[in-house]
C-alpha cells in the first residue's frame, strides 16, 4: 500500500524535536467499544483509560486529581469550564509528550467489512456510497502537524480511516500501521498496546489452555520469537483468531506492527486496557527486567 510520495518521506525523515515522545499509545477498539455490538462505546474502560493516561503524563499530581483527558475540568466538577476567568489562576500542568491512536471498534470495522471498503473497488456502489471524500488524507500521519502539536504541550490523538490506495483504489489504513509510521521517525521510548485481552497468547484467549506469552524477542531481520515462557517446541507458532467484522487483520497485525517497532530498539507492550498493568506500561515502569507480578506481553529487540 502507498499513501505517500518520495518528498513527504523525505521531509518527514528530518523532524526533529525538543520534547522527544516519551510514549505512543494505541487504545485498540476491542478495549474501548463494546465490540460484539454495533456502535456502543465501553464507558466504564474509556473513563479508567483516560484517567490513567492523564495521570502518567503528568507531573506533580496525586491520583485524586485525575478526572480524565478533559483538563478543563476541576476536582468535584461535572460540567466543563466553558468562561476565561475558570482558567486564570490554572497552573501550567507539566506534561511528558504522549501519542494516542484509537480503534474504531464497533464504531466502523461493522461497516467497512459490510461495504468490503478495505479490499477496494472503490467505484461499486455500496462502496463509493460509504466512502465520504472529504475525510481522504494522510493527515493522521503527517508528522509535521504533529510535530508541531507536540512542540505546542498538546496531545495528539489519531485514528486509522478509509484512505485512497494505489493498487486497490481504496483500503483501511489501520492505527497499528499509522503507530509504526511514527515510530519509525520519532522515536518514542515505548510504544502501549491497549487491548481487552493481558496480551498475547500461543492461541486465542478464549481457548482454556491458553497460554500468555510473557516476552517476544524480535532479531535484527525482524523475525521473532517466544522469549517467555518456554515451550518444549521452540519454534512454535503463535496461533490467532480474527473476527468476522475485522477489517484491519486482528492480533497478527498487532504483533506484526510491534515486530517492526521492536525491530527499531523500541520496547513495544501489549496489554489489557484498563488494568495495573497498562498504567505500569505507559508510566515507563516495565524498562529491563519485567516484574514477576505484571501481566502482559513485552515485544524486544534481542541482538543475539
Amino acid at each position: 500500500m502507498e499513501v505517500s510520495n518520495t518528498k513527504q518521506q523525505h521531509q518527514s525523515a528530518s523532524i526533529s524535536l525538543t520534547k522527544p515522545v516519551r510514549c505512543i499509545v494505541k487504545l485498540g477498539g476491542a478495549a474501548i467499544t463494546c465490540k460484539n455490538e454495533l456502535e456502543t462505546i465501553n464507558e466504564e474502560n474509556l473513563k479508567t483509560v483516560s484517567s490513567q493516561l492523564r495521570q502518567s503524563m503528568t507531573t506533580g499530581l496525586n491520583s485524586g486529581e485525575v478526572l480524565g483527558m478533559d483538563w478543563s475540568k476541576q476536582p468535584g466538577e461535572s460540567e466543563i469550564s466553558s468562561t476565561l476567568s475558570d482558567f486564570e489562576d490554572q497552573p501550567v500542568v507539566d506534561s511528558s509528550p504522549f501519542i494516542v491512536v484509537h480503534g474504531a471498534g464497533s464504531f466502523g470495522h461493522f461497516q467497512a467489512s459490510k461495504s468490503g471498503v478495505h479490499k477496494g473497488g472503490l467505484y461499486q456502489p455500496l462502496v463509493k456510497a460509504g466512502f465520504v471524500a472529504t475525510r481522504i488524507s494522510i493527515a493522521s500521519a503527517d508528522l509535521s502537524a504533529v510535530a508541531k502539536a507536540i512542540e505546542s504541550g498538546l496531545v495528539p490523538v489519531l485514528h486509522g480511516d478509509a484512505v485512497l490506495d494505489d493498487l486497490l483504489d481504496c483500503t483501511i489504513l489501520s492505527g497499528d500501521a499509522i503507530i509504526s509510521h511514527l515510530a519509525a521517525h520519532l522515536k518514542p521510548e515505548y510504544v502501549v498496546f491497549l487491548t481487552d485481552v493481558l496480551g498475547v497468547y500461543d492461541r486465542p484467549p478464549s481457548d482454556p489452555n491458553a497460554v500468555l506469552l510473557r516476552e517476544i524477542a524480535v532479531a535484527k531481520d525482524g523475525s521473532w520469537s517466544i522469549e517467555k515462557p518456554t515451550f518444549q517446541n521452540k519454534n512454535k507458532q503463535v496461533e490467532t483468531s480474527v473476527a468476522a467484522h475485522d477489517t484491519t487483520g486482528g492480533m497478527l497485525t498487532k504483533i506484526s506492527e510491534a515486530a517492526a517497532i521492536a525491530k527499531l530498539g523500541i520496547d513495544v507492550y501489549i496489554v489489557k486496557a484498563a488494568t495495573s498493568h497498562a498504567f505500569k506500561a505507559f508510566s515507563g515502569e516495565l524498562k529491563g527486567n519485567l516484574p514477576e507480578d505484571w501481566l502482559g506481553t513485552a515485544i524486544r529487540f534481542s541482538n543475539k
